[in-house]
């Protein structure tokens, strides 16, 4: 901390308080044979001039290259305004409201917040955000179980076009919570789900269905299908949504005859740069009527008693959240410095602004997988409309080729070997507004070069 405030008369003044004469006594239940006396691995102290220099020296390791990976995390232009703003002090010590009435401006940010979230996804309310897009997911397939009290069995359909990450921590977090993510087959012709593989779920006791707009391939799913099945059948619909995406594609709310009934997906879309693996933040919407089964911190607008606008928690009390097993969630910290930068990147931009960075998004992907494709060796894997990802195939493995790349300044994409073996030599590539046609065609002449072309 960069202050404390009690002096070693304060320090005297609690223990002795407390009835002990140091705070080593407080410690005395950790048996001696376990307890380190020195700290033999930590090298000398440096000062502050030694570690502002050795953090410079580090940082630039990263280098600045070119980045032609996306997979869930991307490099968008970062307004220079909004983190002007975001670490101004009110913005950057505001953690989270536990005494509402006393963090006005914090609470009114969320609210802004939470109704620009709503009007993107075509939802009813949204919170005040979660960790990240992939435990979003978790909490909203928990959320499924406690929503749709018809079913029983705790079954979630998740399509293997989801986010294989948001798939593994999803399972992680629910997985001693009794809930079953029953994983399906996509059409490997396509790169999408099937609708009709739903068919053999018909009249069996189902909580939820997961599906991914635009998925994991950056294809576009049936979702009005999976929707109106899944609603037919008795289960609840989630979708897992880039926020940039919705400034050109239909929203959630809008799928099939009713709509889905939880968005969730990944935030850092909106403002947040690229650092290192984060931070990120997770965002979830969903109906007025599964309101009170939502997890994390929901805002709201009243009035005082002399009628003046002021804004609230509201809906649940800041107990529930150590409620333990009864709470909805035992991850309840918003992350409220990254959905300030979102606000007020959402705020600068505008529907218009959102809707260009979007179509730009998708003009160069566009370009990227022409000049990709031109490169003998190479081939798209799934043809049709797409957003920010493609799959390619190389005529040999990934890895070696990405790591040839990254010398040269370049990261060339995501290797799905991994997650997707049965697709062979195959790469996922994205280019975003931040990609010029130079750079396209640089990454292109450098990967012929390694191809031997």
């Amino acid at each position: 901390m960069p202050f404390i405030p009690h002096t070693e008369a304060d320090i005297r003044a609690m223990l002795a308080t407390i009835g002990v004469s140091s705070i080593e006594e407080l410690f005395d239940e950790i048996p001696a044979t376990l307890r380190t006396r020195e700290l033999t691995g930590i090298p000398e102290a440096l000062n502050e001039m030694q570690i502002s220099r050795l953090m410079h020296v580090r940082a630039q390791q990263d280098g600045t290259p070119l980045n032609f990976v996306g997979a869930g995390a991307y490099e968008h232009h970062v307004p220079a305004a909004i983190w002007e703003i975001v670490t101004r002090g009110e913005f950057y010590s505001a953690y989270t409201p536990y005494q509402a009435e006393a963090s006005q401006g914090t609470l009114q940010l969320l609210y802004e917040y939470q109704t620009m979230m709503t009007r993107l996804t075509g939802m009813d309310v949204a919170n005040a955000s979660l960790y990240d897009g992939a435990s979003a997911l978790a909490e909203a397939a928990l959320m499924a179980v406690r929503a749709n009290r018809r079913s029983t069995s705790a079954r979630i359909l998740v399509p293997a076009s989801v986010h294989p990450i948001y798939r593994e921590v999803a399972a992680t977090i629910t997985g001693g919570q009794n809930l079953t993510l029953e994983v399906l087959a996509y059409d490997r012709q396509r790169g999408t789900f099937s609708p009709q593989s739903l068919d053999s779920f018909t009249g069996e006791d189902i909580t939820a269905v997961v599906v991914q707009q635009p998925n994991f391939f950056g294809l576009f799913e049936e979702v009005d299908a999976i929707t109106d099945w899944a609603h037919a059948n008795g289960a609840l619909v989630i979708a897992v949504v880039n926020p940039l995406s919705l400034a050109i594609l239909k929203p959630p709310g809008e799928w099939g005859t009713k709509g889905v009934d939880i968005v969730v997906g990944e935030g850092q879309p909106l403002g947040v740069p690229l650092s290192s693996g984060g931070p990120y933040f997770g965002f979830m919407a969903t109906r007025k009527e599964h309101v009170r089964q939502m997890p994390g911190r929901i805002v709201g607008r009243t009035v005082d008693l002399d009628g003046k606008p002021g804004f609230t928690l509201t809906l649940q009390a800041r107990e529930q959240h150590i409620r333990r097993s009864k709470a909805t969630s035992n991850i309840c910290t918003n992350q409220g410095l990254l959905v300030a930068a979102a606000t007020i990147y959402l705020s600068l931009l505008g529907s218009r602004g959102l809707e260009r960075v979007a179509a730009a998004c998708q003009r160069q992907t566009s370009t990227l997988v022409r000049a990709l494709t031109r490169i003998p060796g190479v081939e798209l894997v799934f043809d049709g409309p797409r957003f920010h990802e493609a799959v390619l195939r190389l005529d040999r493995p990934v890895a070696p080729l990405l790591s040839a790349l990254a010398e040269r300044g370049i990261v060339g994409g995501y290797d799905l070997a991994r997650h997707y073996p049965e697709l062979g030599h195959a790469l996922l590539v994205c280019a975003t507004e931040t990609r010029t046609d130079e750079d396209i065609e640089l990454y292109a002449s450098t990967l012929a070069q390694l191809l031997g072309r």
